[in-house]
């Protein structure tokens, strides 16, 4: 029976454990709490990341931040969004077009791009974001914001990454879209060189970079109605996807798309170097 009077001597040998273990004070609340406040930042600044990217970010264990974030109740905006279908392509036919994309792996930047629009609702209308993706690094490499989706938008979009990067990629993917197979699409990327690859029709999943890049897009780019102008939300569109490009840990990755393609050019050019 413990007492009052009882030592911690024999409070000790009564429980069978070294007495030193009776003035043991847990270091982990403490730790845990500051490691929380780490985590929380970096969630406050990266409204998409998990776990995995968090402890990519913090050069931490994963099992470690699991337990923190799981003790804490601390988890990422999670959400997915439906993307209405075009009218003008309701009823389509398949297309005889060719998917050469899905056979490819590239080993480098500018050998395949890939196209894709999506939509906002503001102000009273739709406005969409045509972005080109180079399926190596990831990155972004053009865009294009306008109050349609005709074929001009994707022609801008295309236009743009050419002109950001100076290049041009060797094959192009994107759906079957009307405005990615229209007459004027298919002769602007003849006049470039470029062969054009296409994702069966309602295969979204052939897309899938850019239907990735998408599914957290809107989400990291936080509520629409927040903007007071179209100007402010274009400026947004644009602040985001040079977050996404220059800061934005992509999983597959490990690191930005930015620095991704930043340290594969080093080594290539490390290798021509000793060559």
């Amino acid at each position: 029976m413990v007492t009052r009077n009882t030592t911690k001597t024999a409070l000790a040998h009564k429980l069978g454990i070294n007495r030193s273990s009776l003035y043991y004070q847990p270091k982990k609340p403490a730790q845990d709490e500051a490691i929380k406040k780490e985590i929380v930042a970096v969630m406050h600044d990266n409204k998409a990341y998990g776990q995995r990217r968090v402890a990519w970010e913090l050069g931490m264990n994963k099992k470690k931040i699991h337990r923190i974030m799981k003790k804490f109740g601390l988890r990422p905006k999670v959400r997915r969004s439906r993307y209405p279908s075009k009218p003008d392509d309701i009823g389509q036919k398949e297309r005889n077009k060719e998917n050469i994309a899905i056979r490819l792996c590239p080993i480098r930047n500018n050998v395949v791009w890939a196209g894709d629009f999506t939509y906002f609702w503001f102000y009273g209308r739709f406005w969409y974001l045509a972005t080109v993706i180079d399926i190596f690094s990831r990155e972004i490499v053009g865009w294009h914001v306008a109050n349609h989706h005709t074929t001009a938008l994707i022609m801008e979009a295309f236009k743009d990454a050419i002109k950001r990067t100076e290049k041009t990629p060797i094959w192009f993917h994107s759906d079957q879209g009307s405005e990615y197979v229209s007459g004027a699409y298919g002769a602007l990327l003849k006049g470039y060189g470029v062969t054009p690859s296409h994702s069966k029709k309602s295969s979204p999943w052939q897309n899938g970079f850019q239907e990735s890049f998408y599914s957290n897009f809107k989400l990291e780019l936080e509520t629409i109605s927040c903007f007071n102008s179209i100007g402010e939300l274009i400026e947004a569109i644009h602040q985001q996807i040079d977050y996404y490009n220059q800061r934005r840990i992509h999983t597959a990755l490990k690191m930005s798309p930015l620095l991704f393609r930043q340290c594969h050019e080093q080594k290539t050019a490390a290798l021509v170097t000793v060559v």
